[in-house]
């Protein structure tokens, strides 16, 4: 910390310097494209554009559980969007995202395309289309639908608020760390407790509750996100642990983490994903360095 004093935010906020940090380069507070540049379509009809954060390996591993079920209407071509150079703001993004953030989905089977955005939408949507891993029963629908939506009400916290001021700020500041630490073990061990008494978030199916939350929170609890393991003392959620292996070990789980990778081993980055070929042939450890 370079300045303890006070900070008195001025009568009207203007956007007049980067405020610093891992992605200050791709921040602003304004909405719409950057640059004309339309994004590509395979032949598919499921278009995915995406990277795997967390919230990009929520639907791709949807749409491996589907294809893994025998849905083959659930075939997709998954385009790589790098973030950090901005590609989410290309005129061709903003047309399927106005919100420019990442995953984007089109939907190109039917005589109009369809698209979908934010990632709880879109595997609503998937499981709407292809009639799985929603629950029908109303009571069991509403448990999973809670759970989805306490996700994508909760991770904010745990992303924007805890991994911004913890990993990604460009200094330490006690109160906003200490806030979301508290906050972010609070919700941990709200799934511990749910994950006591049930085998999954929904109850005894493997639900769109569970692929939502998984990549943010399994991740969490294996001391993957943001150097925080230790920090958070996360071995301490034994329920939520034994659940991130649980759905760890499924094989549709491992396909879906490695599309849009580009980090991590070379075993494990799928760049982008066309076939199910994909991925005997074309992750990172098997093509050339130049590929």
């Amino acid at each position: 910390m370079t300045d303890s004093s006070p900070y008195t935010p001025p009568a009207i906020w203007q956007w007049n310097k980067e405020s610093g940090g891992k992605f200050a380069s791709i921040n602003r507070p304004i909405a719409g494209a950057t640059h004309d540049k339309e994004l590509p379509v395979g032949r598919h009809p499921l278009q995915l554009y995406s990277l795997a954060t967390p919230n990009g390996v929520k639907v791709t591993v949807m749409l491996e559980e589907l294809l893994a079920l025998g849905h083959s209407g659930a075939e997709y071509d998954a385009w790589l969007i790098p973030i950090n150079e901005g590609a989410q703001f290309s005129s061709g993004f903003v047309a399927v995202n106005p919100n420019s953030k990442i995953p984007a989905l089109m939907d190109r089977s039917g005589a109009e395309p369809v698209r979908v955005f934010e990632s709880g939408a879109i595997l609503l949507y998937l499981a709407e289309k292809f009639g799985a891993f929603v629950p029908t029963d109303p009571a069991r629908r509403a448990e999973c639908l809670s759970w989805l939506f306490w996700q994508m009400g909760s991770a904010p916290f745990l992303g924007g608020g805890f991994g911004h001021f913890y990993a990604y700020a460009p200094e330490k500041y006690e109160y906003p760390i200490n806030r979301y630490a508290m906050e972010s073990k609070r919700q941990m061990d709200v799934l511990n407790q749910r994950l006591a008494a049930h085998e999954y978030l929904a109850g005894s199916e493997y639900t769109v509750a569970d692929m939502a939350a998984w990549p943010w929170y399994g991740a969490l609890a294996k001391g993957q996100l943001y150097e925080a393991g230790e920090f958070l003392q996360v071995h301490e959620y034994t329920h939520v642990v034994r659940w991130a292996d649980q759905i760890a070990q499924r094989p549709a789980v491992q396909r879906g983490r490695k599309v849009n990778r580009t980090w991590g081993e070379p075993a494990s980055q799928l760049h982008e994903r066309h076939e199910a070929s994909d991925f005997d042939t074309k992750t990172q450890d098997k093509l050339s360095p130049g590929s």
